[in-house]
């Protein structure tokens, strides 16, 4: 991989050079500054990871963050946000603005050595899928159709507040303390008959649908502290810090009124009404490490099970004009 450091600490990025050159397989480029780093970017420069320090002045690793996915070059690039473990808020704040997972002051050589391994394997997996597409577009001429799109594959929401990938969720939960688990809880929320949705819609309709859920779940969760992901199959995971966890009858009814508010409509002007349905609300008090992965699958699992059997109680199954999922 090709890889970009940024920290104004000129110690800091010696280190990172030895510890990267011992591992081998990459190649290392380093700046002292976010406006540096766009510099180098702007000049043609292609990277594959980056890593950058959170504080820093001027422009802070956070806000370059969020410069570099901005970049549709870059959307779905690994950053990798180097910080002291004291400095959660600002940990928080890194995800939110795209954050894929972050390194700890000291550095370990384990550590960086493993955190590479998985961004390279990522780096790697997604050259080959976009080979795959390239391919695919040389041997036909696409169409708007869901073949490319599988309904169990998330895809990137931006400028949402709080929606971040999956993996960066993972990481995060993986990486709180036990202290910070204390207060958080995890749930998700499922699109009731998301199959007959994904069928019947356009791709361009399908995807503004989850865009415009996922708006409506992050203003529903303001102004606690949250985080979500879109997990595919018209569902969403969420978590929240801070001893707050909702009552879900009322947060259920508090989601669909935002979602009538909003007056969802397909391209060809046909009002859409949407319903979701909630799955259970686990606390993460005693799901330290890989536990809080199995915390994500379970309120991935449970949201799931309840759309499905929202759709079996519900006498028919139609989704538009008058008609409600």
């Amino acid at each position: 991989m090709r890889i970009l450091a940024v920290d104004d600490d000129p110690i800091i990025l010696e280190l990172l050079g030895e510890l990267i050159g011992s591992i081998g397989e990459h190649t290392l480029q380093t700046a002292e500054s976010g406006a540096e780093a766009l510099e180098l970017i702007g000049d043609g420069d292609e990277f594959d990871c980056f890593l950058l320090d959170i504080q820093m002045p001027r422009m802070d690793g956070i806000e370059l963050c969020r410069e570099i996915r901005s970049r549709d070059e870059y959307r779905k690039s690994p950053i990798l946000m180097i910080t002291a473990m004291s400095e959660k808020r600002y940990i928080d704040a890194a995800f939110g603005a795209g954050a894929t997972d972050y390194l700890n002051k000291p550095f370990e050589m384990n550590e960086v050595r493993a955190r590479l391994g998985l961004v390279a394997g990522l780096v790697n997996e997604r050259r080959r899928v976009t080979s795959k597409l390239f391919a695919t577009e040389r041997a036909r001429d696409l169409t708007e159709e869901h073949a490319g799109a599988p309904l169990h594959e998330p895809f990137d929401i931006r400028d949402v507040d709080g929606v971040i990938e999956f993996q960066a969720l993972e990481n995060y939960v993986t990486q709180l303390s036990r202290k910070d688990l204390f207060g958080s809880s995890v749930f998700g929320f499922s699109i009731r008959e998301i199959e007959e949705l994904y069928e019947n819609l356009s791709v361009f309709d399908f995807q503004c649908m989850i865009v415009d859920v996922s708006e409506a779940l992050s203003d529903c969760m303001k102004p606690h502290q949250f985080l979500i992901s879109y997990v595919g199959n018209g569902t969403f995971v969420c978590v929240t810090e801070g001893g707050w966890s909702p009552d879900l009858k009322k947060f259920l009814d508090y989601v669909h009124r935002t979602i009538r508010e909003m007056e969802l409509h397909l391209s060809n002007g046909e009002p859409l009404n949407v319903r979701v349905a909630p799955g259970k609300v686990i606390r993460l008090t005693w799901h330290a490490g890989e536990r809080a992965i199995s915390a994500l699958a379970e309120a991935h699992e449970t949201a799931e099970q309840a759309a499905r059997e929202a759709v079996q109680r519900k006498p028919t199954g139609v989704w538009y004009l008058d008609r409600s999922a």
